[in-house]
């Protein structure tokens, strides 16, 4: 009886380009894309984001942006921002009067992904889930995303 014939494993030498950290990059890619696809096929708003789900893309997010080297005080404008609007809204409760300015954290998004790489990736997803923003409710899932977000960042190391 013939002895079956293996198959040959190639391993690409240590100096490939398309080594382990092409892998990584692949694959924390696929985060980006899951979390923007999912938010994308929200129907009704953000605030059908599902909360289990919402925490399991930032718990896989947040340590891609540390590897990614994102330091906060790269984004600040646009957390201080959104913390000032959450304040607004607390204050007010009228989701009305602060539209606008929910509306106008993609361009201080926009700005922070231009003069750092490492916040394009926020950028895409919190781009994405601006979109979604039309309630009050809509914006409390936005905040609760973030800081899940950050919070995993920082779990991570990331300053």
């Amino acid at each position: 009886m013939p002895e079956p014939t293996k198959p040959k494993v190639t391993i690409p030498p240590l100096n490939s380009r398309q080594s382990i950290p092409q892998t990584n990059v692949n694959k924390t890619q696929n985060i980006v894309d899951e979390i923007v696809k999912t938010i994308d096929h929200l129907a009704d708003g953000l605030k059908t984001y599902p909360i289990r789900d919402l925490v399991k893309h930032a718990e896989q997010f947040g340590p891609y942006l540390k590897q990614q080297r994102l330091e906060t005080n790269q984004v600040r404008k646009f957390l201080d921002a959104v913390n000032r609007l959450k304040a607004d809204l607390a204050e007010t409760g009228e989701f009305a009067k602060v539209e606008t300015e929910v509306v106008l954290l993609k361009p201080k998004l926009a700005y922070a992904a231009a003069r750092q790489k490492a916040a394009k990736p926020l950028g895409e997803v919190m781009s994405a889930a601006i979109d979604k923003v039309h309630s009050k409710e809509d914006f409390e899932r936005l905040v609760q995303l973030l800081e899940s977000i950050i919070a995993y960042h920082k779990a991570e190391g990331g300053k």
